[in-house]
């Protein structure tokens, strides 16, 4: 289980433009849970995953999975139990260095480095078999640079990589939001198909409605750093695109918008 306990987050302290982003902001993640979180710019969505992921500091609060704090872990302590693809596609794989290199440094996440090859011959067909469940061609490619493809197969990669070594939890940052639809719908069935078989406990931020709706067992939507929505289960699985505009559009209306 994941806790956020008493969360205070102000931004840009003691100036003009000092915005209280969270006051005394609580949430629980049951482990499994497969979390869609929604909201308008500025609602706080993004900022919970910097948080749990570490990248910004806290003012005040604690953070638990299994009631053990990681407050005061950096961001490269809790890397070796969070998992977290991006929006932008460059950020989860390393340009300079080919599809096999990149794969090879995913699969050694977290173990210690010697003078040996970075690489295992034996793992070779191992990667294969994982780029193959992406359907793009990447199995046959293991020494092109990464930064030579596009987008959606470098954002393929990182969710791939992400996950190939044991999470607790696992972060998508919107990490749809910079594809083709086309190439969104792929990478949606991958994430799914992955945090199902994995049993990944997922928090995803997304701006697609439709994405919200249709994946996952748990709804959020964040406002002025609020859940003002929680949906699970049964009552989530009824939730229409529509219902989630019609929310917008009243927020809309009392923002003036």
């Amino acid at each position: 289980m994941l806790k956020l306990e008493h969360i205070s987050k102000t931004y840009n302290k003691g100036t003009v433009n000092e915005t209280v982003l969270f006051d005394d902001f609580n949430l629980q993640i049951q482990r499994g849970d497969f979390v869609s979180v929604v909201g308008s710019n500025g609602s706080g969505k993004t900022s919970i995953l910097n948080i749990i992921c570490g990248s910004i500091p806290l003012d005040s609060g604690d953070i638990l999975i299994e009631n053990k704090s990681i407050v005061k872990l950096k961001e490269y302590e809790r890397a070796k139990f969070i998992g977290r693809v991006y929006q932008d596609p460059a950020k989860g794989t390393c340009p300079s260095m080919n599809i096999l290199q990149n794969m090879a440094m995913a699969d050694n996440k977290g173990k210690p480095f010697g003078l040996t090859s970075g690489i295992n011959k034996k793992r070779i067909s191992y990667y294969q078999e994982q780029l193959s469940r992406l359907k793009l061609g990447l199995e046959d490619k293991l020494y092109v640079k990464v930064g030579a493809l596009s987008g959606g197969q470098r954002q393929a990669m990182a969710l791939l990589m992400s996950t190939m070594t044991p999470l607790d939890f696992l972060i998508l940052d919107e990490h749809t939001a910079a594809l083709d639809p086309k190439t969104s719908e792929i990478i949606m069935e991958l994430t799914d198909e992955l945090v199902k078989e994995k049993q990944l406990t997922t928090i995803m931020v997304t701006h697609n409605l439709r994405f919200a709706v249709e994946y996952g067992n748990r709804l959020l939507m964040m406002h002025h750093g609020n859940a003002i929505l929680d949906q699970q289960g049964e009552e989530k699985a009824n939730v229409r695109v529509e219902d989630l505009l019609s929310i917008f559009n009243d927020i809309s209306i009392e923002c003036g918008n």
